[in-house]
């Protein structure tokens, strides 16, 4: 998969099962890009990726990988037959970690290699949680700029940021250093669990490459016309 210039809304199927999400899916009559979290891939299993490629959509598999190198190298072994566009670790696991994960994918015989991606600090943690609970006592953008670096050095080809920190990312790391941008919420939505947010108009404006939209879309009266209005505003077209 090739990231450069790649643009798109990743729609988060956090739905607890199988059948739901297919009839999700099964509403758009073009394939779009979607993300299967935890909730839906352990409800579900692995066979849950193959029915969504199978209509065509490509897939983010969002199970943030996070454990001792070899474990993490394991797993993402047994996830790459798949056919995952994109799959994920956290950074906070360290650069060994990081390394092993990258080396299976580059290493691996399949002909279409996904991205490999690192979260950074989820879109629900704030400055205050940041130091008060994980101890972390610099600011937020340095920390995530920090992680995105040890990332880009491991070979990742990007990382999971909120939109607030991509323009220090890029212009540090790159514009082909792709970011994911999670907290997107479109400017009269409810904001929910998520600490670091942003509009797609904001996300456009500030260089995001995806951006990771789930329930203004999945719990909207019509999810394809907020699917569309959200790739509207995001993509400017």
């Amino acid at each position: 998969m090739n990231q450069k210039n790649a643009k798109a809304v990743i729609v988060a199927l956090d739905f607890s099962n199988a059948q739901t999400a297919i009839e999700f899916t099964r509403k758009f009559d073009k394939p779009i890009f979607v993300k299967i979290g935890m909730e839906l891939f352990y409800a579900a299993g692995p066979s849950i990726v193959d029915e969504i490629k199978k209509q065509g959509h490509k897939v983010f598999l969002d199970l943030k990988f996070h454990d001792i190198p070899n474990t993490v190298a394991g797993a993402t072994r047994s996830c790459l037959e798949l056919g995952a566009d994109i799959m994920n670790l956290h950074a906070g696991g360290g650069s060994k970690m990081m390394r092993a994960a990258a080396e299976e994918i580059k290493n691996s015989q399949i002909p279409d290699k996904p991205l490999l991606i690192a979260v950074t600090q989820l879109t629900s943690t704030d400055q205050q949680m940041l130091k008060a609970e994980l101890l972390i006592d610099i600011p937020m953008e340095d920390t995530v700029l920090a992680y995105a670096e040890n990332a880009k050095n491991s070979g990742l080809n990007g990382v999971v940021c909120s939109a607030l920190e991509v323009r220090r990312i890029k212009d540090k790391l790159g514009e082909d250093f792709i970011t994911v941008t999670p907290g997107i919420r479109p400017a009269d939505g409810e904001i929910g669990d998520q600490a670091r947010v942003v509009t797609p108009q904001m996300a456009r404006e500030i260089g995001s490459d995806y951006i990771v939209v789930g329930r203004p879309i999945t719990k909207a009266i019509d999810p394809v016309a907020a699917y569309h209005q959200i790739s509207k505003d995001f993509l400017g077209e």
